[in-house]
């Protein structure tokens, strides 16, 4: 667990934070997410020392981080950044094996490691063990980052912006394939952004700052069905819904089962909000789910606005 407590950094007399209280729990994403210039990145490096507090206490799992010497502090902390630097006179597996490298950490354990992480972030490490970092695409070598970042198993992980580089088509990719790893790995995941739809989509919670105070802390539907103030919801947008359903699959709404005769169908693979456009234009409530031919469950209209206002009351479908 980490916690914030009445954190804060000054630069003479202007606040870049203050008064932050946080808790972030262990095992889950959370997004710190506001607009350029309000104290996210600011207090994403007081986490690891990166910039020392002005005042009040960051606590990893009970322990003021200032009675830890700042390079054992940070070698149990990942660090992800949108321009990785990786070392470009290192292969891609040496840039992977540094953190164990340095750690003395066993040789043909680290190089299993190593393989594990490239397959883990699709990287086939026959092809891509030996390659230099010249040889990689934007959102390949982010992968090697993201790979090299989780290389000593640290218990968390800060990401500063980690896919704000990439073009729009790798960075969907990039943010499915970092959600899958997460599912997995279950890492406690501190992720600074400010793509709304990215932190929609990824965080299980989200933490939207304004002038380096903290505005609203919760979990996106919190944010989007109970905005805490007039800043919150101008600041996600009047088609937030529609924003985090086209980040979320439609499996994730399903009621499994072998379906309901008549529905529309659409398949498994789809968004959220693909589902709700079907809806909308074929006037139905409900649709069945398909994957690889089969039926597989159903996803209703009540599931995707999460209430139970069915279309045919809001005059969908009539």
């Amino acid at each position: 667990m980490i916690e914030l407590q009445q954190l804060e950094k000054r630069y003479g007399e202007t606040h870049a934070v203050r008064d932050l209280n946080l808790s972030f729990p262990d095992g889950e994403l959370t997004a710190l997410l506001g607009p350029s210039g309000c104290g996210k990145t600011t207090t994403l490096r007081m986490i690891n020392r990166l910039i020392e507090p002005s005042g009040g206490r960051v606590l990893l799992n009970g322990q003021d981080t200032r009675d830890l010497r700042p390079e054992a502090l940070r070698r149990g902390i990942g660090y992800v950044i949108q321009q990785i630097g990786l070392f470009p006179h290192l292969s891609v597996a040496q840039n992977v094996a540094t953190v164990p490298d340095l750690l003395g950490r066993d040789r043909a354990q680290t190089r299993r490691r190593v393989d594990e992480l490239l397959e883990l972030t699709g990287l086939d490490p026959a092809v891509f063990r030996g390659k230099k970092p010249s040889e990689l695409s934007g959102g390949q070598a982010q992968r090697v980052g993201v790979a090299r970042a989780l290389a000593a198993d640290p218990p968390v992980l800060l990401m500063d912006e980690p896919f704000g580089a990439l073009d729009p088509l790798a960075r969907d990719t990039l943010q499915e394939a970092f959600r899958d790893i997460q599912r997995r790995l279950r890492k406690t995941v501190i992720m600074v952004t400010h793509d709304i739809d990215e932190a929609l989509r990824l965080g299980d919670r989200v933490a939207l700052m304004r002038a380096g105070q903290l505005e609203q802390f919760g979990t996106p539907d919190d944010l989007i069905h109970r905005p805490a103030s007039g800043f919150v919801r101008q600041f996600l947008g009047e088609d937030a819904t529609l924003r985090q359903l086209a980040g979320r699959n439609v499996t994730e709404f399903l009621t499994p089962g072998s379906g309901q005769a008549g529905l529309p169908t659409i398949e498994a693979a789809l968004n959220a909000r693909s589902a709700l456009s079907v809806m909308l234009r074929e006037g139905s409530d409900a649709l069945n789910v398909v994957r690889d031919g089969v039926t597989v469950g159903t996803v209703t209209w009540a599931a995707l606005r999460g209430d139970e206002v069915a279309p045919s009351s809001r005059g969908v479908g009539g």
